[in-house]
């Protein structure tokens, strides 16, 4: 009984000061689909992105901080700037060029910045949304137990996935990072549906 309250205790406190509960879900994949332009070549260059293991399942009360520093810092060092900018190619995955690049680049340097600090491999992955304006956006997902979040160039804060406005519409495998996966989900889902 004592750790179930020192548990309510330190949720009610972790949400007071995060604003973040743990309430969210996760997002169903139903079927294979070739991955985004762009993405095979960022794999050929980056090992860890599409062969990555280890790491370590956090508590959720441990990986939330982690992601929230991870999320505020990348998106405080990274200046936004097209691929055509920082490599003279379009669509071109890459980490960021001289502290620029566009919403794929902030969700590798993310990806690689939580792998470095132990985050499980099997617990991130890339997913393609449309945002709340409507445009193709690149966000990196983290799974944990009570969900999954969203690492967002546009956002300041880490959410549940629901939370975002966004319709997901593919995602990285979690466990086969170098296949992607249909994860139709959020406000205009229904028009995708067909595909």
């Amino acid at each position: 009984m004592r750790a179930f309250a020192a548990f309510a205790a330190f949720t009610l406190v972790f949400t007071a000061l995060t604003g973040l509960s743990y309430a969210g879900s996760t997002l169903r994949a139903s079927r294979s689909i070739g991955a985004p332009i762009g993405f095979p070549s960022a794999c050929a260059r980056y090992a860890w992105l599409c062969h990555g293991s280890g790491g370590r399942q956090m508590p959720d009360e441990e990986a939330m901080p982690l992601l929230q520093k991870v999320n505020r810092e990348v998106n405080a060092i990274v200046a936004p700037a097209t691929d055509a900018q920082t490599s003279g190619k379009s669509e071109y995955w890459s980490l960021p060029v001289n502290n620029k690049g566009d919403c794929e680049d902030y969700a590798l340097l993310k990806l690689k910045t939580l792998l470095g600090a132990g985050f499980a491999s099997n617990k991130l992955a890339l997913s393609v949304v449309i945002d709340r304006g409507g445009n193709n956006h690149i966000v990196l997902l983290a799974r944990l137990r009570s969900g999954d979040y969203v690492l967002d160039n546009l956002a300041g804060k880490v959410k549940p996935w629901e939370e975002t406005g966004y319709t997901f519409l593919a995602s990285q495998n979690f466990n086969n990072k170098s296949a992607w996966q249909v994860t139709l989900a959020g406000p205009r889902a229904s028009q995708f549906s067909g595909t």
